[in-house]
């Protein structure tokens, strides 16, 4: 048997983002599982739960989502990349094994709430990790790869759920949800540190190992020194978030990421159920949310090649307006043929659009801050996934017509649209954002 060689160079650099798209993979299953099964938890007889309640329990899970990328995202810039994602991946997935065998609704919505706080921490710490690891020129692919992890997980959950549910119910798709706990030694064993995260706490030796092995430049002995500031940052990330033009912009992307959230989670959640309240089968409506997550991974993927060609504002606005027309589709109750062509571009404007915003929001802040910038973005931009699945709970449960479903997810679409002009046209250090590098090549 020949002996076990770790990875080095390309294939490091690429088993990163690839690790990580398999951890968000979970993330993505996770979100789209409660949709997937709201028909079976509706039709559930012990639990005899309304759109209401579904909208309740919907929504405390996506609270634990935004209290883990808060607290996780500080604790990541604090403790390191590695180690926060190997805690919050076998949290999340100890949490759902407990939803999978949760009495009551109640101990399913404490569980879906203890389970979203692990899941919050996941997608912050692989940001900082696609972005620090990938080469200057494809920070947003690299990104994109990884978050592609989100859609592939939606769809796994959706043909999931086709086969498994009308069986056996509910309860299987969410011991799935704890396969991770599989994956904590392969990242104990394969996944390096962030060379920025060490340079920033002073590690400069561990720092040049692992950028040898990984064919990254080599911090010099004495970047110690002259990352004297971003130690600085790096304990006190709180209040170095507070420093303008940091705290300005983190307002506005969270504003951004609120109104992407209410789109993508609105609709992931309820998009089943809407389709079969509009005739369709169980099969047929849950094939269409595994068609809107075709659409987010060739939309995420083909906007961030742009993205890291020409910058991301104009990719944004581009985003946000597919996302429009295809909720105008979708609201006039088209023939089949066009729904299906709706959810693609949904995909693209919902998730693909989210891509491009985690990645500017990782590249645009400097490293020792990187993910508690990241962590209180999607702290703030988790709200809208919180009002997102709750007021359309509302509104199908007042029994309004369909399209008033849609329409109400025009609304803050459009307003992603407006508020991306108001971001940063330049990095923090000056330079245009279409510029190779970041903060890493700066410093």
């Amino acid at each position: 048997m020949k002996p076990f060689r770790p990875l080095r160079g390309k294939r490091l650099r690429a088993f990163v983002p690839a690790f990580c798209c398999l951890i968000i993979f979970f993330d993505g299953y996770d979100v789209t599982v409660f949709g997937a099964t709201i028909p079976e938890l509706v039709k559930y007889r012990k639990w005899d739960l309304d759109a209401a309640e579904v909208g309740v329990i919907a929504s405390l899970g996506l609270v634990g989502l935004l209290l883990g990328a808060l607290v996780c995202g500080f604790a990541t810039d604090l403790l390191g990349r590695k180690r926060m994602l190997m805690l919050c991946a076998s949290w999340f997935s100890l949490c759902m094994l407990a939803c999978a065998v949760a009495p009551t609704s109640e101990s399913f919505g404490l569980f879906r709430l203890l389970g979203g706080i692990g899941l919050g921490g996941v997608i912050p710490v692989c940001i900082a990790l696609a972005v620090e690891f990938a080469p200057e020129s494809r920070r947003y692919l690299f990104n994109a790869i990884g978050n592609a992890g989100f859609a592939v997980g939606a769809i796994a959950s959706a043909l999931l759920s086709i086969a498994i549910t009308p069986t056996f119910g509910f309860r299987p798709m969410y011991a799935i949800a704890g396969l991770p706990l599989l994956l904590v030694p392969v990242a104990a064993v394969m996944l390096p540190e962030s060379v920025d995260f060490l340079v920033a706490k002073g590690r400069i030796r561990e720092a040049q190992e692992v950028a040898r092995r990984c064919d990254l430049p080599v911090p010099s002995s004495d970047a110690g020194a002259r990352q004297s500031e971003s130690e600085v940052l790096g304990r006190t990330s709180l209040r170095a978030l507070a420093r303008r033009p940091l705290l300005g912009n983190l307002l506005l992307f969270g504003a951004v990421g609120i109104v992407g959230q209410v789109f993508i989670y609105g609709l992931n959640t309820w998009l089943p159920q809407i389709m079969v309240s509009a005739g369709y089968g169980v099969a047929s409506s849950l094939g269409f949310l595994a068609t809107m997550s075709v659409g987010a991974i060739v939309g995420s993927v083909a906007m961030s090649m742009f993205a890291d060609r020409i910058g991301p504002r104009h990719i944004l606005i581009v985003g946000f307006g597919v996302g429009v027309i295809a909720l105008g589709l979708l609201s006039v109750g088209p023939p089949t043929i066009a729904v299906y062509a709706a959810v693609v571009l949904a995909g693209v404007g919902g998730s693909g659009t989210a891509a491009i915003v985690n990645a500017f929001v990782g590249t645009w802040f400097p490293p020792a801050v990187r993910a508690s910038a990241v962590g209180s973005y999607f702290a703030l931009s988790r709200l809208g996934s919180v009002l997102g699945p709750l007021v359309l709970g509302w509104i199908i449960a007042a029994g309004l017509p369909l399209r008033w479903t849609f329409c109400s997810l025009m609304v803050p679409t459009v307003l992603g649209a407006v508020l991306v002009l108001l971001l940063p046209r330049k990095h923090a250090d000056g330079r245009p954002l279409d510029a190779v590098g970041g903060w890493a090549a700066s410093e």
